[in-house]
């Protein structure tokens, strides 16, 4: 039987999983830098040429390759679990608890990039970084919106999850359970305001008000597969 031949992008894929894990130890020290990227590279043994290609923006590359690592641990671990049986708000918050947990030895990683991406020349890509993690969230667990919806459901959950990790990084409790009580009670504060607005959507002057506006962004549409990569969750940087 043939083996299949790795491509130019595997042998970049690779490089860069080398490098990130050489890199992180270095993360503590230097934070988010050119030189852990420099340390990172040397102690991989990757070839600086490739490692160029890996990671073109130098440090906020090996940053957000780090973001991206704990996003696709957090989609292997939902792939695993059963939740049919769990109220969605719970599908939710577990999410978001098994995205904190895919970095929960590099608490100081985590912390840096909280710094790095707060940076003005980083934040946008910060941003992006973070709705990418909220659209992951809700791909998985089956939304299916194509409206206005979409986008206001990926910003609340960007900012529940924003908040939830500034709060981590400070949470000394046992086993963080001072993070997902706080993380719960940010989705029930959201949760509520689902219901006050249901309640609203049932009175006469709402109603109508709620239809035209529906009829004014009727035109907003989720971003397809074929959509540029620039769209908000469609960054293939992000």
């Amino acid at each position: 039987m043939t083996k299949s031949r790795k491509t130019e992008a595997d042998h970049i894929e690779i490089a860069r999983e080398k490098v990130l894990a050489a890199a992180l130890p270095h993360v503590v020290f230097d934070g988010w830098s050119a030189e852990t990227l420099r340390e990172g590279v040397a102690d991989s043994g990757v070839d600086a040429g490739l490692a160029a290609q890996a990671f073109p923006r130098g440090s906020l590359d090996l940053a957000l390759a780090f973001h991206r690592a704990g996003d696709a641990g957090m989609l292997a671990a939902l792939e695993g679990e059963d939740m049919s049986g769990i109220r969605f708000r719970d599908r939710i918050a577990h999410a978001v608890r098994l995205r904190l947990e895919q970095v929960e030895r590099e608490k100081d990683a985590v912390r840096h990039g909280v710094a790095f991406f707060a940076l003005p020349a980083n934040v946008a890509e910060g941003v992006s970084a973070i709705w990418k993690t909220a659209d992951l969230i809700w791909t998985a667990l089956g939304d299916t919106s194509d409206d206005l919806n979409w986008y206001s459901k990926r910003a609340t959950l960007s900012a529940v999850y924003s908040a939830t990790v500034l709060y981590w990084l400070g949470d000394d409790s046992d086993g963080h359970q001072g993070t997902w009580d706080f993380l719960d009670r940010r989705i029930d504060d959201v949760m509520g305001i689902e219901k006050l607005k249901a309640k609203a959507r049932a009175t006469p002057v709402v109603k109508d008000l709620l239809a035209a506006q529906s009829r004014f962004f009727d035109w907003v549409k989720a971003p397809k597969g074929d959509a540029p990569d620039d769209l908000p969750g469609r960054s293939g940087k992000g």
